[in-house]
This record gives C-alpha cells, structure tokens and sequence, in this order.
C-alpha cells in the first residue's frame, strides 16, 4: 500500500477538484475510516458475528441514525468496494499518528486487511480526514461559489440554511435528507433525475456517502465529495471557516 509520504496533500485534492470544476468533467472523492471498514470488513476479513461485537456496529445497531446504517449489510459492503475500485480519489488513514480517534487496529491496519482482501489498489489516495480540512479553507468554498450544490444527508436542510449566508454564499439548489441506507436507491434515483440540476454534490449519509458520492460522478458526469460529517459539524458550529474540526485543523494536512 502507499505509505504516508506519497499521499496526496489537502491542496493537491483541491487542485485536482478545481480542475474538474474548471473543465466540466466529473470527479469522485471517497473516504474510508473505521466505520468504512467495519462494513468492508463483514463476512470478508472478520466473521460477521465478531463485526457485530464491534462498538461501532452495536452503536449502528442501537440507533438507526447514528450511523446510516444496520449490520449486517453485506450489500452496502458489495457497493462500497465497487465504488472504491472506481473512484478518482480514495481518503484512508496515516500508517503513523492518524488523528482518527478510535483503536489502531480499526483505522489503516484493518484498511489494508480489506483492501487486500477486495484486491482494492486506489491510484490516488490522500487523508480521511481531507473533508474537514477543505470545510476550513476559503478556497475550497470560493471555487464552489459560482456552482450549483447539492447537499445530501441528514443535516443537509439546516447546512444549507448556514451556507447560502456570509461567509460561504453558496449556491444550495438541492437539498436530499438521507437518514439511512434504506434510502438509497430512491437517493441514487434522485440523482439521476436531478443531473442537470446541479454541479457539485457534498455528500454526509455516513458509510454510505462512499457509494453515492462515486454513483454522483458516474450517473451525472458531475463532482460527487463525500463530505463525512462535516455539515453537521458546520451546523453544530465545531467546523467551517471559523472553526476547526477536532483532530483535523488546517496545519495537520497539508
């Protein structure tokens, strides 16, 4: 696997981003993180019964809208592993120091287990954390300005509220409430229907985000950024471009 030095940095995504901005083409960021591979790791690299032990799937398990998801869910496991096989640019833990506040064992430890498993070898890697980083960066939200956006998720209709004002001034068209994985095809439906109708879709439906955020570019030719928890952060006023997300400020990724 990569290792930590050849990673793309924060800047370098967004290059690549306002490349795709720039030429109308489409472009497809996902995330991998515990929760990620927890469903990646299902009836692959660890029984589902231990998967089912594990506190991020009890969590899941106990509360529908935690997480976005019920395990086991060996279908969402199937479509993200296809998404990451296809999308343009694949966010995973540091081998060293990773800010993800879990147990090492579940953050690039077990991301490589499944990947080898999945025979998953991404082109193009950068830092989970890639999204919390861009929601603090103004050019990040400048170059998104004169685009249509579409948020996703369950925090998408008070997100949109935030950032259609000063100092984001988006251009929100379409908001999608997304609270579970039970909405998915009617979600990828949507999309589909609505690909005229936007640019740049910023995606936080959890473990989900990693599949609609790919389908994003392969239904509609459009951007899909799987923004992880990000508008809900914004919302809870813990990020954006007056606050930094925790384990993730603006100096730690490059």
């Amino acid at each position: 696997m990569i290792p930590d030095e050849q990673f793309l940095t924060v800047d370098q995504v967004l290059e690549k981003l306002i490349k795709a901005i720039e030429e109308s083409k489409p472009l497809s960021l996902v995330r991998i993180g515990d929760g990620e591979n927890i469903v990646l790791a299902q009836d692959s690299v660890m029984t589902v019964e231990n998967v089912l032990k594990e506190k991020w799937a009890q969590k899941a398990n106990q509360d529908r809208k935690l997480k976005g998801v019920t395990l086991p869910n060996l279908t969402l496991r199937d479509q993200m592993v296809d998404a990451i096989k296809a999308a343009d640019i694949v966010g995973i833990p540091f081998y060293k120091n990773d800010p993800i506040l879990t147990e090492n064992r579940l953050k690039r430890e077990l991301t490589d287990q499944v990947f080898s498993y999945f025979q998953i070898n991404p082109q193009m890697v950068c830092h989970t954390f890639v999204n919390r980083v861009f929601a603090q960066k103004k050019q990040f939200w400048k170059e998104l300005r004169s685009k249509k956006i579409m948020l996703i998720g369950q925090w998408s209709e008070q997100a949109s509220q935030l950032l259609r004002e000063k100092p984001y001034k988006m251009n929100i068209c379409i908001n999608l409430p997304f609270d579970h994985n039970y909405q998915m095809d009617h979600t990828l439906e949507t999309i589909r229907i609505n690909k005229d109708n936007f640019d740049i879709a910023l995606i936080s439906c959890g473990v989900n985000s990693v599949v609609i955020a790919q389908k994003v570019a392969e239904m509609t030719g459009k951007i899909g950024i799987d923004f992880g928890k990000s508008l809900m952060f914004m919302v809870q006023g813990k990020a954006g471009l007056t606050h930094s997300s925790r384990g993730a400020k603006i100096d730690l990724l490059p």
